[in-house]
């Protein structure tokens, strides 16, 4: 690939966030940029991000995120999208049996979520949730369907979105963080129908792969 019409700086820029997506599948968050080239402000990772827009080097995507055009995916390595785990066989769960070599097919994304449809993610900003594991820069899975008291859930309120436990009586309803630094968010009855529930929280992904929201023991 001829980079010559970037400059050394975006060069630089351009190859860590490449080899970062190539090594944990994800890209670097706007925080984990500015911590590794020492920027003072995140808009120093903005201004490098549209130079790559501008040049053709960085495409946005549907969500506003960024990706790599497609000719320019084989940096990324020779495969950059999967059609799913390939089934190879059969194996016994009882009795030692032959092996049983085949070509089964896939299981995909449809396999894993059956309500692929409803399913949609959003890449978490913060560190409100990290007593449940999450973290910045992990992507939380969430579903369009109904939240029980106390699930985690995506909620809009104010023009603003924010992921917390959702607790909800006759009092209003209350937000709460897994970090003890943060304060729960109270909302009151009268502003009560101004909060949606954008999505159910049922896992998330980050560097070590899927881990699945833990089911709620009665």
């Amino acid at each position: 690939m001829d980079n010559a019409h970037l400059t050394r700086k975006q060069q630089e820029f351009f190859s860590y966030i490449v080899d970062y997506k190539k090594e944990y599948d994800v890209w670097p968050t706007y925080r984990e940029i500015a911590d590794h080239f020492g920027y003072k402000s995140p808009n120093s990772v903005t201004q490098n991000i549209q130079a790559l827009l501008k040049k053709g080097f960085l495409v946005k995507t549907n969500d506003e995120e960024y990706d790599l055009p497609k000719d320019k995916r084989s940096l990324l390595g020779d495969e950059y999208e999967s059609e799913g785990i390939p089934v190879r066989g059969l194996i016994a769960a009882g009795y030692l049996q032959e092996a049983v070599e085949a070509d089964l097919g896939n299981i995909t994304l449809s396999t894993l979520f059956p309500n692929l449809d409803k399913l949609f993610a959003l890449r978490v900003s913060g560190f409100s949730m990290k007593d449940a594991n999450i973290y910045d820069g992990d992507f939380v899975l969430l579903m369009d369907t109904e939240l029980k008291n106390g699930e985690i859930g995506a909620v809009l309120y104010n023009g603003e979105t924010t992921l917390k436990k959702v607790f909800w009586d006759d009092n209003g309803l209350r937000l709460e963080a897994a970090n003890e630094d943060y304060d729960d968010i109270i909302v009151s009855p009268d502003v009560f129908e101004e909060v949606r529930i954008i999505g159910k929280y049922i896992g998330h992904v980050n560097r070590q792969g899927f881990q699945r929201a833990p089911s709620k023991v009665a």
